[in-house]
């Protein structure tokens, strides 16, 4: 999604079988020598999944008289639950993953896991633990250094496999994986939902019928936002230190006199009282940002940081990114991290884990949690990008066929209630990106229209453009104000003017708001792109202007003020020349502004971005130009507590 001039989107590359493609995020198969030439790419820390194939062939090996026998009842009797996920599939094989986590009070010394795998599916190598199999029931143990789990910590150990089954049958030292029983003792059942009274400001009270056990009732878990924030013994509990006029959610979990945890009840939403601004989801301003599917690999960032940082309660609309466009289709971006990956209760947006046989799992899954804490969000399903955009050139060929496509995708029943319409990233009609374009220039207007027809009125169809002012650039290559007939807005990409794709500089600020003395390229900023697509005929209203949260940056640099030379892309934590603000505004905090962007001159690196102070003026500029809002690329360049989105709400409102 981020492009302007030239797009390239940071990723760390961790150990999934299917790489990220560096320039726009968008999974690369490593059968691909070509474009994996094309990457510049850092290793997460720990060693490949071929090193560590390699290394767990032994743990693999070891014989089944050394394995130790299942713990004692007295180790049974620890709280403790096992989750499975499947990492990564490559077709031929995949990568899966157990976890232990000590829910208990009392440390775990050991531990062994059990499961059937379908015949078909087996172990082929493994790391961090001790495997082996009788026929199709598979046997896990801790190694020396691992067995040892601490009250509320995690292990876990991971293997390549193959096949296409999933485990069934798990225990965990002997009882049910999920923490559900102890041999001879029943787990409690679960409490009642929990309502909510005496709601101020600051704090709420909560009350739920008890849970009950054969052996008796210990305790219970408070879980605000799937986070334990209390053990009481009671079946009451006020919760204090709260924001005014925020949305929480509450559930409990019984604790029996063994420790083991019971089923998690059902949820309550609490919204504080208070004068507070009233959201974003009740004004006529949209504040969008892209969420990008690879982001929970090396960035591990999920759709629970929405909730935990702030952000969910002052966007207005998420952005997917991305579906792919393939043979004139809109196809699957990323199987695994949509619609298969396993989360676990303390990464779930509701605080309740996933189960490997639920139908739907993945990223699809928690945004439909994520919508039912915060109705007023709208999530629109974006497709192409910069990695992604040589399948539309086929696709205005033949838009009725694409249409069809997309609709199909889109509102496949398995996830029709997470999205409200569908985005397009086409870079870009009739003109040049990572490939050149020759589709005319009717070409956007037909297949706008065609999405419009077939998704009807009731679901947003918008696209992000280009923002390419220049006289004769991308913006007059295409019938942008024909195809805004069908559009609700456009996403319009003003960022990436400029940066280390040109090595030697000359330096300047990536997103300029206006145009300065001295700029690189006439056009190449956020007001020559909305003046001329007003100019065109495209209402204001459907224009919402483009941030980014990261910043670009050059190295060598000896001038402090925009316009020096350097020698090079400045480093990067995913990649050189690119990275995020949370990052930058520690490590070289801005110097000065120049056409309302901050930039930033530290040692012999030279850094453009928008800061707080940034986005408050751009959003003010946004608002004197009668635009419809904003959008962002993308929340994980945000700090942990959503500065950036907080600034882009207040600035709107």
């Amino acid at each position: 999604m981020k492009s302007g001039l030239r797009a390239t989107q940071g990723l760390q590359v961790t150990d999934h079988p299917r790489l990220p493609d560096l320039t726009r995020g968008a999974p690369l198969s490593t059968d691909n020598p070509v474009r994996l030439s094309r990457l510049r790419w850092r290793r997460a820390a720990g060693t490949s999944t071929r090193t560590r194939t390699v290394a767990g062939l032994t743990a693999l090996l070891l014989p089944l008289a050394a394995m130790v026998g299942l713990a004692s009842p007295a180790e049974a009797a620890t709280s403790a639950t096992a989750t499975y996920v499947k990492k990564s599939d490559w077709g031929t094989g995949f990568e899966g993953q157990w976890t232990v986590k000590n829910t208990g009070t009392t440390a775990l010394s050991s531990w062994t896991i059990e499961w059937d795998f379908p015949s078909g599916t087996a172990v082929g190598s493994a790391w961090d633990a001790a495997v082996t199999s009788s026929g199709t029931h598979w046997t896990a143990k801790n190694l020396s250094w691992n067995g040892t789990v601490a009250p509320g910590a995690s292990i876990s150990f991971g293997f390549n496999g193959t096949g296409s089954g999933s485990p069934s049958g798990c225990k965990l030292n002997g009882a049910s994986c999920d923490g559900g029983s102890v041999p001879g003792d029943n787990a409690p059942s679960k409490p009642g939902t929990p309502t909510a009274s005496s709601v101020t400001d600051t704090s709420a009270k909560l009350s739920w019928t008890a849970a009950t056990d054969d052996k008796g009732i210990k305790n219970y878990d408070v879980l605000r936002d799937g986070a334990k924030v209390a053990t009481v013994t009671t079946t009451t509990y006020t919760d204090t230190g709260l924001t005014k006029g925020t949305d929480y959610s509450y559930t409990v979990q019984a604790r029996d006199t063994a420790d083991q945890t019971g089923p998690v009840s059902g949820s309550v939403a609490v919204r504080t009282t208070g004068t507070t601004d009233p959201g974003p989801g009740t004004g006529d301003k949209i504040n969008l940002g892209y969420f990008t599917e690879w982001g929970v690999y090396g960035r591990n960032y999920h759709v629970k940081n929405l909730v935990t940082s702030g952000s969910a309660s002052k966007i207005t609309h998420i952005n997917y990114a991305f579906g792919n466009v393939q043979n004139g289709k809109c196809t699957i971006g990323d199987a695994y991290a949509d619609y298969d990956k396993a989360y676990t209760a303390d990464q779930s947006v509701d605080g309740v884990a996933d189960t490997w046989d639920q139908p739907l799992r993945g990223n699809f899954n928690q945004l439909r949690k994520l919508k039912a804490k915060y109705p007023h969000i709208k999530v629109l399903w974006s497709f192409g990008g910069w990695t992604w955009s040589g399948g539309f050139p086929q696709a205005a060929q033949n838009p009725a066929a694409f249409a069809q496509s997309c609709y199909d995708l889109v509102e496949d029943p398995r996830w029709a209630d997470v999205f409200d319409g569908i985005d397009i990233d086409w870079e870009y009609p009739n003109a040049c990106g990572l490939t050149c374009d020759t589709s005319g220039p009717a070409a956007l207007k037909n297949v706008a229209s065609a999405l419009r027809t077939k998704f009807g009125a009731n679901n947003l169809v918008t696209a992000a453009i280009t923002a390419d002012g220049s006289t004769g650039g991308k913006i007059d290559a295409a019938d942008y104000a024909g195809a805004a007939q069908s559009m609700n807005w456009y996403n319009v990409m003003t960022y990436d003017f400029f940066g280390a794709f040109a090595p030697k500089g000359p330096t300047a600020p990536h997103s300029p708001l206006t145009s300065y003395s001295g700029i690189p390229q006439e056009g190449f900023n956020s007001a020559a792109a909305i003046a001329k697509l007003k100019a065109q005929g495209v209402p204001a209203s459907k224009l919402l202007l483009g941030i980014g949260f990261y910043g670009r940056g050059w190295t060598g640099v000896t001038q402090s003020a925009p316009g020096g030379t350097a020698t090079g892309a400045a480093p990067g934590t995913y990649e050189a020349g690119n990275e995020d603000y949370k990052v930058l505004k520690n490590t070289c905090p801005a110097t000065g502004t120049i056409a309302g962007t901050a930039y930033a001159h530290c040692g012999t690196n030279w850094w453009s971005y928008d800061t707080p102070a940034t986005i408050t003026s751009k959003m003010a500029w946004a608002n004197s130009q009668g635009l419809g809002g904003a959008f962002f690329w993308e929340f994980s360049g945000d700090t942990a507590n959503g500065e950036l989105v907080t600034a882009m709400d207040n600035g709107l409102n």
